[in-house]
């Protein structure tokens, strides 16, 4: 996996798990849903390039 890439998706996760942390202390359930869709989002994308990289070797 490029270094751009990963450097994204662990950004994306960390965004993800920052409005996941301020939906809960607000009491805000929709920003903790998208939270973890987000965090999902980037762990999916993760696991994709993980992928890709074990077929090309």
């Amino acid at each position: 996996m490029s270094a751009e890439k990963k450097i994204k998706h662990t950004t994306q996760a960390a965004k993800g798990k920052a409005k996941e942390t301020v939906g809960k202390a607000v009491g805000n359930e929709r920003l903790v849903v998208k939270g973890k869709a987000e965090q999902a989002k980037a762990d999916t994308a993760q696991a994709g390039q993980k992928m890709k990289d074990a077929v090309k070797h």
